[in-house]
């Protein structure tokens, strides 16, 4: 076990240094550049050089790659071009909204997907497992952005049963403590506005789940299949051993690797940013920094730190799923 830990531990180092030497000479390959981008319709040659020399961008591109390392251990990505902040304290104020968001949209997929792929194959060629196949594939087709303006527009404009945007409603008394909201209104005890959060989260969460929701119920459909057609599968049955100790110990165990590798991957997928899905719901997110990011303003030091975020987002999620099949399959313990 502290050998797997060592090893991911190793390559996540690895991967790290090799998406901020990318993420280096990226920046220095774009049209304009950060001077440009910080300069705009003011840049002059004088100017252009003096911001150079400022930046150091004049040295020798070793040393800007040691100093580019240095600021990112040390957490120093410079002030955002658009909002003239630091980056740090621009992002932080958007990624509690993007979690919040991911990590109910993850719980509706994981707490649907696994018991309906299950269902599904336990009831193979029957008119539930159909269903779930026509109706998951419906999911993975639909164009989320497409589904979030149907929802919206039937559910907030039509039958007024959600809010249309927003986080909390405009005048609802909260205490920002943790920027999550539903969190905060249980720490503060102001249940009213927890209430109204979460009546807010519940929309833009479901159209988030969709894909995968629909992913997860057909690589769990697809994983039970096939443990129930492995030969220790019907060992056990001959044995005479009960169908519900077959199904725990047996079908769901071995059936979960494939599917806890797929939420991992979807987790990650949603946290690094649910840029359509915030942009129809005005969330407010990490998706809407990006968009305003990359939209007219150029903001460079934002993408940058943006894009390794993410990096370690997906990374640290995969080491978690990692360490999550020694517990699920005893013979990782072993390898």
């Amino acid at each position: 076990m502290v050998r797997v830990v060592s090893r991911r531990l190793i390559q996540l180092f690895v991967t790290l240094i090799a998406l901020m030497t990318l993420v280096f000479f990226w920046l220095r390959s774009l049209p304009g550049g950060p001077v440009d981008a910080l300069l705009g319709e003011r840049a002059t040659p004088q100017t252009r050089e003096a911001l150079i020399r400022a930046l150091g961008y004049d040295q020798p591109i070793w040393v800007q790659y040691g100093r580019f390392l240095k600021n990112v251990v040390t957490g120093n990505f410079g002030n955002s071009i658009r909002t003239g902040e630091p980056v740090t304290d621009v992002i932080s104020r958007a990624f509690p909204a993007t979690v919040e968001l991911a990590l109910a949209a993850i719980l509706i997929a994981v707490g649907l997907g696994i018991p309906l792929g299950y269902l599904a194959a336990r009831h193979r060629g029957r008119l539930l497992d159909n269903a779930t196949i026509i109706v998951t594939l419906i999911g993975i087709s639909i164009p989320i952005f497409f589904l979030g303006y149907l929802l919206k527009d039937w559910l907030t404009q039509d039958i007024h049963f959600f809010p249309p945007s927003g986080r909390i409603s405009t005048g609802t008394d909260n205490t920002d403590v943790t920027g999550f909201f539903v969190l905060d209104g249980l720490l503060t005890r102001e249940f009213d506005a927890s209430a109204d959060a979460l009546w807010h989260l519940v929309l833009p969460a479901v159209t988030l789940a969709t894909i995968p929701l629909a992913i997860i119920v057909r690589i769990t459909r697809a994983s039970v299949l096939d443990v129930l057609d492995e030969d220790y599968i019907r060992t056990a049955d001959a044995k005479g051993l009960r169908n519900a100790t077959i199904r725990k110990r047996h079908v769901l165990r071995n059936g979960l690797l494939p599917v806890v590798t797929t939420i991992g991957l979807q987790t990650g997928a949603l946290l690094a940013g649910a840029v359509l899905t915030e942009k129809v719901y005005n969330w407010g997110g990490l998706g809407t920094l990006i968009t305003d990011s990359i939209s007219g303003s150029r903001d460079y030091p934002v993408l940058q730190a943006l894009i390794l975020l993410a990096a370690v987002v997906f990374i640290v999620v995969n080491l978690v799923v990692d360490l999550s099949y020694a517990f699920i399959d005893p013979r990782v313990r072993v390898q």
